[in-house]
């Protein structure tokens, strides 16, 4: 077997399991596949654990795995927004909601029983990471199930483009890595768009809102180009949908006039924000406009895409793998996906040897070299 292979590797912290939850099978299988091709094992091998999380009539549940992982290092893949996965409850088909998801996990990190070395929890778009922090009497459930997952001896959380990635601030003690898709997604790009002209006089970077500054200064710094912002005017004294409605989008920053933009966000939810962004940025004279969003939830459906990009506001939408994406994304010249799996394989393999993830955590090396090498 495979995991007897690994005595042979040195150094290395522990025998490597990956798990995969409900509804992450594909990304585990191309993940499977990378560390098999960096450690040259035979295909017919895996690093897998087969886990079942079945349900009873009333929707009650249990988690059981397929093989001991005792002195094991363990990696468990989650995808807690996973909205495709359903069970039966009373005879009615039940989509599983990010708290069937969490429960899930809890269930299959009891059934190790204890046993494994140690535990990392792969979930990439956080569970409950918009509830961050308290404004008035609210839960705190970002910090609550963080805490709860350390309590129940997980010894690592890898997360990406965290909402607010101060949250970690819940877990001290323990190992926390918030990771960007940048490298990706600057890789997507010049992929998709070989025309693109990532120069400060050609294109420009812009936050959708102030809370989403940084990561759009991270893209800014590393590519040499102009920033902008847009200030959400939101009205506090309702709340719809649990949040308080955004009454303007107000832009600030350069002249947007001729100039490809990138706008920059971890997610795009229903998906309006985005586009009136991008409609006001085309009032103003933008020539191509391409969103960047680690997450591609579209709660909303694709409809308003579809009229965006069939109005010329939204030329490309850039989204990862990391999250259940709608089947019917992949039939849209509007869209493109952005693979991660390999990222998080290397990822995965680093850590296993016990060494540093530094230079994968920052890839602005990597990120020179790519462009330098495809412009020329």
């Amino acid at each position: 077997m495979m995991n007897d292979m690994n005595k042979e590797e040195n150094p290395i912290f522990g025998k490597l399991s990956i798990i995969g939850m409900r509804g992450c099978e594909d990304i585990t299988e191309k993940i499977d596949m990378y560390l098999k091709n960096f450690r040259s094992f035979e295909n017919d091998d895996t690093y897998q654990i087969t886990v079942n999380c079945p349900r009873f009539a009333t929707g009650e549940g249990k988690g059981s795995i397929g093989k001991t992982v005792r002195g094991h290092d363990v990696y468990i893949i989650c995808d807690v927004f996973n909205y495709g996965v359903t069970y039966k409850m009373y005879g009615h088909d039940t989509h599983m909601s990010p708290d069937d998801h969490f429960q899930d996990l809890k269930r299959i990190i009891v059934a190790c029983g204890g046993k494994a070395r140690r535990i990392t929890v792969i979930m990439p778009m956080l569970y409950e990471g918009r509830q961050h922090r308290r404004a008035g009497r609210e839960s705190l459930d970002c910090a609550m199930a963080l805490s709860e997952l350390v309590n129940m001896g997980v010894s690592n959380i890898i997360t990406f483009d965290a909402h607010d990635p101060r949250v970690q601030n819940a877990i001290p003690l323990s190992g926390f890595d918030d990771i960007k898709a940048t490298y990706q997604m600057i890789k997507a790009i010049k992929q998709a768009v070989p025309d693109v002209e990532l120069k400060k006089e050609k294109t420009i970077v812009i936050s959708p809102d102030e809370g989403g500054m940084s990561r759009s200064m991270y893209y800014s710094s590393v590519l040499g180009l102009d920033l902008g912002m847009f200030y959400k005017r939101r009205n506090y004294s309702i709340i719809v949908d649990g949040k308080n409605p955004i009454e303007e989008h107000v832009y600030l920053g350069r002249d947007v006039s001729g100039k490809d933009v990138i706008i920059v966000d971890d997610m795009i939810s229903s998906g309006e924000s985005m586009i009136d962004v991008a409609s006001k940025l085309k009032a103003q004279g933008a020539n191509r406009i391409f969103s960047f969003a680690t997450f591609g939830l579209f709660t909303s459906g694709l409809d308003c895409f579809d009229k965006a990009f069939a109005d010329g506001i939204i030329t490309k939408v850039f989204t990862t793998n990391l999250v259940y994406r709608n089947p019917e994304l992949a039939s849209r010249e509007w869209y493109y996906e952005v693979d991660m799996s390999k990222y998080i394989s290397l990822l995965i393999n680093t850590l296993n040897h016990d060494d540093t993830i530094s230079a994968l955590l920052d890839p602005v090396n990597k990120i020179k070299d790519y462009i330098a090498k495809f412009d020329k």
